[in-house]
């Protein structure tokens, strides 16, 4: 089984958008891009919302068999570990592996020796095509590398071995996630992840590295973008070599976990694509959730009044929505509007405050990102929301399918 050049993650923290989210991928195709769709959950959102796996797997395939979708698709079990990967095992073929807990931890000493000396053959400068420098590999580079990466790579094969033993050999793709460090990986540190993936023998097609800058959530990039631009045209070069230096899985491809909406370095990454002819996969995290608050606001009525409920309990609820997204988010409580302020918001104040268009002078990041964390008080209403957001369907809908299209699909794989 394997996923296709060009990839897109989708999350719907609800379940109900996968159509219009795959109104997208057929408007690309339409246009002569082919993308596969991959419709991604987590374990931490489905307890949140109190959703099962398996309610990924009948909105993805309903979905599909409703538009007549003819392409390949899948469910990945996202950020899972051993802990949890039996919960996604039924209804997922595609495994985001996330072994975060083990970077930065040693593994045997014997471990790392047998793996310093499989691979001292890289010792000195080594050219590879794409990257202006050679690279400089030492021996304490292979040492202190091992030390930081080995025992997550190994844990990996841990999770991949589990997983293959209940769905076989071949029938399902792995994702090595390796985005939550605290620095990103140089060419050489990159170099030796993918060798320490071919020697554990997993079959991973898509690999997300840590880049320099911060990817929070549902809003724009921060960071220097010639740095990410030359990063990510390095990853591209390393895992290129890498791949016919090892014996990786031909397809294997860089993977984005996005946060959503990094508009500023998607133009670097359409061009690093067509430099290289290199696929990608991208994950979207929350921005479908973040357009049925758009849809619901715009809407007016009893539409509007339960956007405003849900912002001023998420105000209420900020420390305890944020907590588990600090790392993610950078929200500035100060202008933050209050719950009383908002209450005299029409519906054109709220989608303006919270639609994602830097040049609107009343674009508000800060309500944005809370709203983002915030679906937790969604989840609470239970049929409230579930019921108005049904109602409000077509509106809900257009705003979806325009947004990932237009402001994610586009710029990225087609301009």
């Amino acid at each position: 089984m394997q996923i296709g050049k060009y990839s897109f993650g989708i999350g719907d923290r609800f379940a109900l958008q996968g159509k219009a989210q795959l109104q997208a991928i057929l408007k690309a195709e339409q246009q002569g891009v082919e993308i596969t769709p991959v419709w991604n959950k987590s374990h931490r959102e489905h307890t949140i919302i109190g959703t099962k796996p398996s309610d990924v797997r009948a909105e993805a395939d309903a979905a599909v068999k409703e538009l007549g979708f003819k392409g390949d698709y899948f469910v990945d079990a996202d950020h899972i570990n051993l802990s949890n990967v039996d919960l996604f095992i039924d209804s997922s073929d595609f495994f985001t592996l996330d072994v975060a807990d083990y970077i930065g931890r040693p593994a045997s000493q014997e471990d790392i020796e047998a793996f310093v000396k499989k691979f001292d053959r890289y010792i000195g400068r080594l050219d590879v095509p794409g990257i202006d420098e050679p690279i400089e590999i030492t021996g304490e580079d292979i040492t202190r590398i091992a030390s930081k990466m080995l025992l997550a790579v190994k844990e990996a094969g841990k999770i991949y071995r589990h997983i293959e033993k209940v769905k076989g050999k071949g029938n399902f793709v792995i994702e090595m996630s390796m985005d939550e460090t605290e620095q990103p990986q140089m060419p050489i540190e990159m170099l030796l992840v993918l060798a320490a993936i071919s020697a554990e023998e997993i079959p991973a097609q898509t690999i997300a590295p840590k880049f320099t800058g911060r990817f929070n959530k549902g809003v724009d990039y921060v960071g220097d973008v010639v740095q990410f631009e030359r990063e990510f045209n390095e990853d591209l070069a390393v895992i290129d070599f890498a791949v016919k230096e090892f014996g990786l899985t031909s397809n294997l491809k860089l993977s984005i976990h996005s946060g959503s909406d990094k508009f500023s370095i998607y133009e670097p990454i359409n061009k690093a694509l067509k430099k290289f002819d290199a696929g990608l996969h991208i994950k979207t995290a929350g921005t479908t959730w973040l357009e049925e608050i758009t849809g619901l606001a715009a809407s007016g009525g009893r539409g509007l009044e339960l956007a405003k409920e849900i912002y001023a309990k998420a105000l209420e609820q900020i420390d305890e929505l944020c907590e588990p997204y600090k790392t993610v988010i950078d929200i500035d409580r100060s202008k933050l509007p209050s719950a009383d302020t908002m209450q005299n918001w029409s519906s054109d104040n709220y989608v303006k405050a919270l639609k994602h268009e830097k040049s609107c002078k009343d674009y508000n990041p800060n309500l944005r990102q809370l709203l983002h964390v915030g679906y937790k008080i969604a989840a609470q209403m239970g049929n409230i929301y579930l019921d108005a957001v049904r109602e409000n369907e077509n509106i809900i809908a257009e705003y979806v399918t325009q947004n990932i299209f237009d402001r994610h699909i586009k710029p990225v794989f087609i301009d």
